[in-house]
C-alpha cells in the first residue's frame, strides 16, 4: 500500500477516527494493530515472521544484557545479536533474495539495534512489554523509509495518552499535503525525464545528460523528503512528533554540511553506533601512536580519522544497495570529497586571501552551494545509473557534444515532458526553492499561523488544489514507489 494511494488515505482516515474515540490508554495498541495491518497489506503477509523473530531476539537480548553482571557475557550477547541481525539483513537484501526481504527491513533493523546498543551502554532501561517494543520497532509511519527513531526519545510519546488537538491535526495535514506536492507534482515529473535518458544513456550526450542528472537529484530529494513530510505529518496528527530527516540540504556550502542536512537520522545513527565506537577500538586507539613517529602527531591523528571515515562511508554506500554503483555514488565518492576538502583547506585559504574573497560574501556562498550541488549530482549519477560503467559513460558523454540548441529547437521537450508539463515542473521547483529559502529563516508553518484565518485557509486550499489538479495520479496511473522504500 503506497502512502500516496487512495487506499492509504482511507486507511489513515479510519485509523485517525478510531485512534481518538477509543480509551486513551489503548491508543498505543491501536497503533500496533495498524502497523501490523499496514505491513501485511503493503507486502507479502507471511514475511511478518522476520520482524517477529527480530523483535523476539532483540527483546530477550536487551533483558539479558541488562540483568547479567559479567561484562564479558554482555559483550558476547551484544556481538551475537548484532551479527545475527546484520547477517540476516545482508542475506535478504544483497544476495538476490529481494522477494524474501520484508518491508522496511533496513530501517527496523537499525532502529532496534540502536535500542539494544543503548541498553548495553546503560543509556536507557529495557522495555519489559514486548508488544510496546514491537510498536517502537514497527511504527507504521517510519516503516517504509524512516526516519530512524530512538527508544529513549520516543517512549514517552508512543505510549502516553494523546487527546485530540486541533493544532496537531491541522499542522500534520498541512505537512502531508506539502509532501504530496513534492512527490506527485515534482518527483513524478522529474522521473519521466530521468527514465527517458538513463534507460537509453547510449544515445544521449551533452546537455541532455546534464538535464537528466539534475532532474534525478531533484527527483530523489522531492521523493525522499516528500515521503518524510507525509509520514512526519501523519504521525503529528496522532500527537507523535518524529525527528526531522532533512534540513534544506541544497543550501549546504560543502559536502560535510550537506550530510548533516540530508538523511539526518541515518547520519546520527552511524556516527553514534559505528563511527565513534570504531574510533574507540584497540586498533584505532593504537594507530596514532604507531604513526606518530613517522608523520607527526597531527598527521597521525588525521590518518586515523580518515581511515575510520573510509569504513563509515563504505558502510553507507553498501547499506544503500550492496553493489559498487551505490558504494561509490553514496559512499566512497563523498569520503573523497570530504577528505580532499580538508586536506586542501590551506590551499583554499591562500586562494581566498589572494583574491580577497570574504567568507560570508553572498556571491561566494552561492558559488559554494552550486559547487556542492554539482558534486552531489555527480555522485547521484552513479546512484541512478545501471552500473559504474554506465555512470562513467554518461559523465564522459557530457563533454562529447556541445548541444545548447536543445533549449530552443524543442528537443528538450522530447525527454518525457512536453512544454506544459515542463513549465509546471519548473514553476513547482521555484515554489519549492522559495519555501525552502524562507524555511531557513523561520518555520513556514509559524509564518502561516500568524496570518488571519481566511489567509491560512486560502494558502492551504491553494496548495491542496494545486496537488489535486497537477499531481500525477488517478486511473491508469500508478505513482512510483518511494525510491528509498527499497533500501
Amino acid at each position: 500500500m503506497n502512502i500516496t494511494s487512495f487506499a492509504f488515505l482511507c486507511f489513515f482516515a479510519a485509523l485517525l477516527v478510531v485512534y481518538y474515540i477509543v480509551p486513551k490508554k489503548t491508543q498505543w495498541g491501536i497503533l500496533l494493530l495498524a502497523s501490523v495491518g499496514f505491513f501485511c497489506v503493503s507486502g507479502e503477509p507471511w514475511l511478518i515472521i522476520y520482524p517477529i523473530a527480530t523483535i523476539t531476539v532483540i527483546y530477550g537480548g536487551a533483558l539479558y544484557i541488562h540483568r547479567v553482571k559479567e561484562q564479558k557475557k554482555k559483550q558476547i550477547a551484544l556481538s551475537l545479536i548484532v551479527v545475527l541481525c546484520v547477517s540476516l539483513l545482508c542475506v535478504l537484501k544483497y544476495f538476490h533474495l529481494g522477494l524474501l526481504a520484508p518491508l522496511g527491513i533496513s530501517f527496523y533493523t537499525l532502529t532496534l539495534l540502536g535500542y539494544l546498543i543503548d541498553v548495553y551502554y546503560e543509556l536507557g532501561e529495557p522495555e519489559t512489554n514486548i508488544l510496546k517494543l514491537a510498536l517502537f520497532g514497527y511504527y507504521f509511519p517510519t516503516m517504509i523509509s524512516g526516519p530512524i527513531i530512538r527508544y529513549r526519545d520516543m517512549k514517552e510519546q508512543l505510549f502516553v495518552a494523546h487527546p485530540l488537538q486541533y493544532q496537531n491535526v491541522t499542522y500534520g495535514m498541512q505537512r502531508m499535503v506539502w509532501g504530496f506536492f513534492k512527490k506527485l507534482v515534482i518527483s513524478e515529473r522529474m522521473g519521466l525525464v530521468v527514465d527517458t535518458v538513463f534507460n537509453n544513456y547510449t544515445v544521449h550526450s551533452g546537455f541532455t545528460v546534464v538535464i537528466a542528472a539534475v532532474c534525478f537529484t531533484f527527483q530523489l530529494y522531492t521523493d525522499f523528503s516528500g515521503c518524510m513530510d507525509i509520514v512526519i505529518g501523519a504521525s503529528e496528527t496522532l500527537g507523535i512528533i518524529l525527528p526531522e530527516n532533512f534540513d534544506t540540504p541544497f543550501f549546504s556550502r560543502n559536502i560535510s554540511e550537506y550530510w548533516r542536512r540530508w538523511h539526518i537520522t541515518l547520519g546520527i545513527w552511524l556516527k553514534d553506533y559505528l563511527f565513534y565506537p570504531l574510533l574507540r577500538t584497540k586498533f584505532f586507539t593504537n594507530l596514532p601512536k604507531k604513526l606518530k613517529a613517522k608523520c607527526g602527531k597531527k598527521t597521525a591523528k588525521r590518518i586515523t580519522t580518515y581511515t575510520a571515515m573510509l569504513i563509515l562511508w563504505f558502510t553507507i554506500g553498501f547499506w544503500h544497495g550492496g553493489v559498487w554503483k551505490y558504494i561509490i555514488g553514496s559512499g566512497l565518492l563523498h569520503w573523497f570529497y570530504i577528505v580532499s576538502g580538508e586536506v586542501l583547506e590551506p590551499v583554499w585559504k591562500k586562494l581566498k586571501t589572494m583574491f580577497h574573497i570574504k567568507e560570508e560574501n553572498k556571491g561566494f556562498i552561492f558559488f559554494q552551494q552550486i559547487r556542492t550541488f554539482v558534486l552531489v549530482t555527480i555522485g547521484l549519477v552513479f546512484f541512478r545509473a545501471e552500473n559504474v560503467k554506465a555512470a562513467c559513460i554518461m559523465l564522459g558523454s557530457i563533454f562529447k557534444s556541445w548541444n545548447p540548441e536543445i533549449f530552443w529547437n524543442g528537443a528538450v521537450f522530447d525527454l518525457g515532458l512536453d512544454w506544459i508539463e515542463f513549465t509546471i515542473a519548473i514553476v513547482s521547483l521555484l515554489i519549492l526553492l522559495v519555501v525552502s529559502r524562507l524555511q531557513q529563516k523561520e518555520s513556514i508553518r509559524a509564518r502561516v499561523a500568524r496570518q488571519k484565518l481566511p489567509v491560512r485557509w486560502i494558502l492551504f486550499y491553494a496548495l491542496l488544489f494545486y496537488v489535486i489538479l497537477l499531481g500525477n495520479y488517478g486511473p491508469g496511473y500508478t505513482a512510483a514507489e518511494f525510491i528509498y522504500q527499497g533500501f
